[in-house]
């Protein structure tokens, strides 16, 4: 698939060029040095991200990256803009957030820190997307946000969304890796009454500590080596909105108690500050590993676990969902189809009695992934076990399989494959012994994978 492809807009030569050389590698990159360029080039590019510079000028006369900003998601709704500022002050990147910024960062650049904020916006408009696919797809029926189902384990989480999204109480989101979390946690933001206000993700595994502190809280000017500018933290960036906090359970005790103290007070304390910062932010947590063990074990603390789980919402694995399976399949597969310009491949039936047989130790991520690669490597009209790189389903005695669905497509190719020889090879003939149309038994030739005679 093509690469995504991101905008840089800034005034400063040497910080386009900083930016284009380290991004290139990853992304497509166009680097612009005026607002007016970067809307030329948002109608001849298409960018899927736009990391733009909040003033691109000292001059009255020339637009600010402010006043350009509803034009660059005019033509695409899904186009995430990244604010990028020199100033210390934050008046004008939190009024940037508000206005539908996705993050911002300060000069001088990290860039390894700019990396993971891309990463993370591009990771949000995948997921929007997606979001838009599943109700073009199959309306609202099966679909909450992102999500998908509708097996009962599922129904339950879906009720339990629709039910706490629009209080302002902790929930504590469990499950394996691959289930979810983040979707659920998005879902409940975007039903919530914050849904207009920034929905800020951490991953508190993918951080390492002393970095982490920082990034929730902020840190003053001074504050440590290297710290040659104030930093917010997350906490308040995502003011009146939503924060999320993946991986929980990696927690270090410091940050634990200064997590536990803002869920209390509201409140947060910059490293290398002791100025009070009261905020409204509504506190999402998330984690594959059983917490109680944690606190029995000592390593989390039991107030901040109760603090944490005032609602407690669980997703199950997939092999748990077994109503599920064949859905997500389905969907997954005309989601890369249309991406891949394979819209007419279908599952064979060893594929499906195969996905049936597997136990799907990676749960929906496992799935999505091996659905997206056998789409890429096949090569008929089905897709087939090798292609999803899974062994043959375990057959019932006998040799037959068990699936009621693979069996319905091993008789009807059989019954069409005996009629066509039968009718040897024509069509028309076949057609009416089988008690049907030609163009319907054209359909079925292709759906069962056939090849198809000139009558």
């Amino acid at each position: 698939m093509a690469q995504d492809a991101i905008l840089i807009v800034d005034d400063d030569e040497g910080i386009r060029d900083q930016l284009h050389w380290a991004l290139e590698a990853e992304y497509r990159v166009v680097s612009v040095g005026s607002a007016r360029a970067a809307l030329e080039a948002c109608g001849k590019e298409s960018p899927d991200l736009v990391l733009l510079d909040i003033t691109l000028s000292d001059r009255e006369t020339e637009p600010s990256g402010m006043d350009i900003l509803p034009q660059l998601t005019e033509s695409d709704a899904y186009r995430k803009v990244i604010m990028v500022t020199g100033s210390t002050d934050k008046t004008h990147a939190l009024e940037a957030v508000e206005r539908g910024v996705v993050d911002f960062y300060q000069k001088p650049i990290n860039l390894e820190e700019l990396r993971t904020i891309i990463r993370r916006a591009l990771y949000i408009q995948k997921l929007e997307r997606e979001n838009r696919s599943i109700h073009d797809l199959l309306g609202q029926k099966y679909a909450l946000g992102a999500m998908l189902g509708d097996s009962p384990p599922m129904r339950e989480v879906f009720r339990l969304i629709e039910t706490v999204a629009t209080t302002d109480y902790t929930v504590l989101i469990t499950g394996s890796s691959g289930t979810g979390k983040e979707l659920a946690a998005r879902a409940i933001h975007d039903k919530s009454n914050r849904r207009s206000r920034p929905f800020v993700a951490i991953n508190c595994g993918a951080i390492p500590e002393e970095l982490l502190e920082t990034e929730l809280f902020g840190h003053e000017k001074g504050a440590f080596t290297g710290a040659q500018f104030k930093k917010d933290g997350k906490f308040e960036v995502a003011n009146r909105g939503t924060v999320f906090l993946d991986e929980i359970g990696d927690l270090s005790g410091k940050l634990q108690v200064k997590l536990l103290r803002f869920l209390q007070d509201h409140i947060v304390e910059r490293v290398g500050s002791t100025k009070l910062i009261e905020l409204d932010v509504r506190v999402l947590a998330a984690t594959n590993s059983n917490l109680e063990t944690a606190v029995a074990d000592r390593r989390f603390r039991e107030d901040l676990f109760y603090r944490l789980s005032v609602i407690n919402i669980h997703l199950p694995d997939l092999k748990d969902r077994e109503d599920d399976r064949q859905l997500l399949a389905e969907y997954f597969l005309r989601l890369f189809g249309e991406e891949n310009n394979k819209r007419r491949l279908s599952f064979s039936a060893r594929a499906n009695s195969a996905m049936l047989a597997h136990s799907w130790p990676g749960n929906v991520r496992e799935l999505e992934n091996r659905i997206k690669r056998a789409v890429i490597l096949s090569h008929g009209p089905k897709i087939e076990p090798d292609d999803l790189g899974l062994k043959k389903a375990d057959l019932a005695a006998g040799g037959e399989t068990l699936d009621l669905n693979a069996a319905r497509e091993r008789v009807e190719r059989e019954t069409i494959a005996k009629a066509m020889a039968l009718a040897g090879g024509n069509v028309s003939k076949a057609a009416k012994l089988l008690g049907t149309s030609r163009t319907t038994l054209y359909y079925l030739l292709d759906k069962v994978g056939l090849n198809k005679p000139a009558d």
